[in-house]
């Protein structure tokens, strides 16, 4: 696979920024398109990168027509763009309708009609066991690509997903207001010491959509196993790495949170298959004859466990450290690099 067209949807997100620095430089793709609403990040992007290789298309998912014109023409796509701060698609349900679900219809339509051969379609922990607007949608989401996956020629356009907890430094997740906190001589404000999070490195992310989009068969959704460790640990070990007097303030669970989250649900275990390093869970290929799905049990639902930050591998601070000291950005921030 050489000199192909990707499509990067959301492209000057952090997933995007991270894939376009990875293959920028490969023989892999001869064009890279980052489709996006914010022309000021594409700007950036384009006066940063000073990149033949990058081409920039401004339009919104939410609009079928500035998506057909990016996708004419693309061998594959990785669907990033999103809605995905808990708090805003609390307050604002519908436009976290209009982008994660709707736009992400307008994607794989457009896909299928020009036949882009693979779409990997970027999900979240919070999908399984939606509790919040967020991941209420990005579930739909998860649902619209496998039902539109079901109708399509194997042979033409695969469709799959991925699904993974939180993206350590991404914008707008904790470890930048920690940090933002520690160097202000502020107290770190956390919610619940005991609460569990998922940590998964942003090569991480791309290399689980890149093994999906190698390995993936029609509608399948791929999950990264990945440790997880408290909020408490994690603020104690960026304490430690900045030299910190810092305080810990508990705020109390915020609305439209858990005390954990589950990468995949225990009726997905049933079928879950392991590779190892991933789950790998086949598409529901359900056809209209209901009977076989909602009036016929399972015995089997009841025996198995859901997979979640509770039950995975468990970071100590010291791992959290070791964990926390491969990120670009600290290293940076620290002169180690």
């Amino acid at each position: 696979m050489i000199n192909k067209i990707l499509l990067i949807t959301g492209g000057t997100g952090s997933f995007g920024n991270a894939v376009l620095r990875r293959f920028l430089h490969t023989e892999q793709f001869k064009e890279i398109r980052i489709f996006s609403r914010d022309e000021k990040k594409q700007d950036d992007l384009r006066k940063e990168l000073k990149s033949d290789k990058v081409k920039f298309y401004i339009g919104d998912v939410r609009d079928p027509g500035s998506v057909d014109a990016a996708v004419k023409g693309v061998d594959y796509i990785f669907h990033a763009a999103a809605l995905k701060q808990v708090p805003s698609c609390e307050f604002f349900p519908i436009e976290a309708v209009k982008t994660n679900i709707l736009g992400t219809e307008n994607v794989l339509t457009a896909a299928e009609k020009y036949s882009v051969k693979n779409v990997v379609v970027l999900s979240t922990d919070k999908a399984a066991y939606p509790i919040n607007a967020m991941g209420m949608s990005k579930a739909l989401m998860e649902k619209v690509t496998i039902a539109k996956s079901r109708n399509l020629d194997d042979t033409k356009t695969i469709f799959c997903c991925t699904r993974y907890g939180n993206v350590m430094a991404s914008r707008g997740s904790v470890i930048p207001l920690f940090i933002e906190q520690i160097k202000a001589g502020k107290a770190l404000t956390i919610t619940d010491p005991n609460m569990t999070r998922f940590m998964m490195t942003l090569d991480d992310a791309v290399d689980l959509v890149w093994y999906a989009f190698q390995h993936g068969k029609q509608g399948d959704l791929f999950v990264q196993k990945s440790p997880a460790a408290t909020i408490e640990n994690l603020a104690k070990a960026l304490l430690e790495i900045y030299k910190s007097s810092s305080e810990i303030n508990i705020i109390g669970t915020r609305h439209g949170e858990k005390v954990y989250e589950t990468l995949v649900n225990r009726e997905d275990m049933i079928k879950a298959e392991d590779l190892g390093k991933y789950f790998r869970i086949p598409a529901d290929n359900r056809d209209l004859n209901y009977a076989k799905y909602f009036s016929e049990g399972d015995q089997q639902v009841a025996t198995f466990d859901e997979y979640h930050s509770d039950n995975t591998e468990r970071l100590d601070v010291e791992g959290m450290k070791n964990l926390l000291m491969t990120l670009p950005e600290i290293r940076v921030d620290l002169n180690l690099q």
